[in-house]
């Protein structure tokens, strides 16, 4: 039998331990789970986990073009989510439907770094 994998976290670099923090947790509706880390800081949203660790003096992360894309999430309603995440003031694209057959948003972080959700578009009725 294989080893067994256990959920995961995404691991980014952030220039403002805090202000990234709050941003997850403000804009993005995360709970910040280490608030006291002096170093990290591990933030998650329904399983979905991203840790995020002080590092002040590196480029950021909107300098890396297409790399500053990170993670790809489903979702069961892509609409509601862009709502609640313009609501609150997250930089994020407006939905739109891709050739793939599914319906996406973008949202950039205050660092530059790039998720994408995603929700499975209805297949036509035969």
């Amino acid at each position: 039998m294989p080893p067994k994998l256990s959920p995961f976290a995404h691991i980014l670099a952030v220039r403002d331990l805090e202000a990234s923090a709050a941003h997850y947790r403000d804009a993005l509706g995360f709970r910040v789970l280490w608030p006291d880390g002096s170093d990290w800081r591990l933030v998650e949203r329904d399983g979905v986990r991203v840790m995020l660790g002080a590092c002040p003096d590196e480029a950021p992360a909107a300098s890396l073009g297409d790399h500053s894309l990170f993670a790809y999430v489903h979702v069961d309603d892509v609409d509601a989510l862009h709502a609640e995440f313009a609501t609150h003031g997250a930089n994020v694209s407006a939905p739109a439907d891709r050739a793939h057959g599914l319906r996406e948003i973008v949202v950039t972080t205050i660092d530059g770094h790039r998720l994408l959700f995603g929700q499975e578009l209805a297949k036509p009725s035969r």
